[in-house]
């Protein structure tokens, strides 16, 4: 069967399968994109590795969602891991990938030997993903790419909970998705979301961890209403 072959982004927002060419390179001149998820380049062409929806987070970053718990790391990927083991150079962090991931302990800004962090088995950690391929462990940093922490480090308290890969990118969609736009308009509350399929959530009550935990789970089978109707339900 010969792969479809549409003119540069006809086919964000539509569901494509492995194969599939969703942009043409020789269409696209002068013009630099970035790969996530679900997508290769082959020769001239970018094709779809995997079955979902191609997105375009503008202005030049498209990837395919997919419904899963199975996360593929990507280079610049936001990720929620968890450290497993210490060593004298790294962490050990699970991110829900194929491997481990190293954090280096001077991934830090500022880092030094002096200062290196004390992460007990356990820490749940907001980390930038800086290298990843098929056949190496991936690497972390908990700084962004002009050195500085950023949002990046340990998450102390909240609430930490999976999701679907394509709820997480849902998430990390511009603009703000009806869901936290909706839940940003009633309660106060913290949130992390790692393209992982990870979320953590912290409040200055309880209840509301509840509350905005809960909202976000039941958005994924919603429409961008639906979510707003559920949101205004709550109490």
């Amino acid at each position: 069967m010969e792969s479809r072959k549409p003119p540069p982004s006809v086919l964000v927002d539509n569901h494509v399968v492995p194969g599939d060419v969703v942009l043409d390179l020789a269409e696209m001149t002068n013009q630099t994109i970035k790969l996530g998820a679900g997508l290769r380049q082959d020769c001239d062409t970018i094709q779809a590795t995997s079955a979902g929806r191609l997105r375009l987070s503008k202005p030049n970053k498209y990837w395919v969602e997919s419904s899963q718990k199975r996360y593929i790391p990507s280079v610049e990927d936001t990720v929620l891991g968890v450290v497993v083991d210490t060593k004298p150079d790294n962490f050990l962090v699970d991110i829900k990938g194929p491997n481990l991931a190293f954090l280096p302990v001077l991934a830090f800004e500022g880092g030094t030997r002096r200062n290196i962090p004390k992460f007990e088995i356990g820490t749940l950690i907001y980390a930038r993903v800086v290298k990843a391929n098929s056949i190496m462990n991936p690497e972390l940093s908990c700084m962004d790419a002009t050195g500085k922490a950023a949002e990046f480090g340990q998450l102390k308290d909240g609430y930490m909970f999976d999701t679907s890969t394509g709820l997480s990118r849902m998430l990390l969609s511009s603009p703000t998705c009806p869901v936290l736009e909706a839940l940003g308009k009633k309660l106060s509350f913290e949130i992390a979301v790692g393209l992982n399929g990870r979320v953590w959530v912290n409040a200055p009550s309880p209840s509301n961890v509840i509350v905005v935990s809960n909202a976000i789970i039941k958005s994924e089978s919603l429409s961008g209403i639906g979510q707003r109707i559920r949101v205004g339900r709550t109490d």
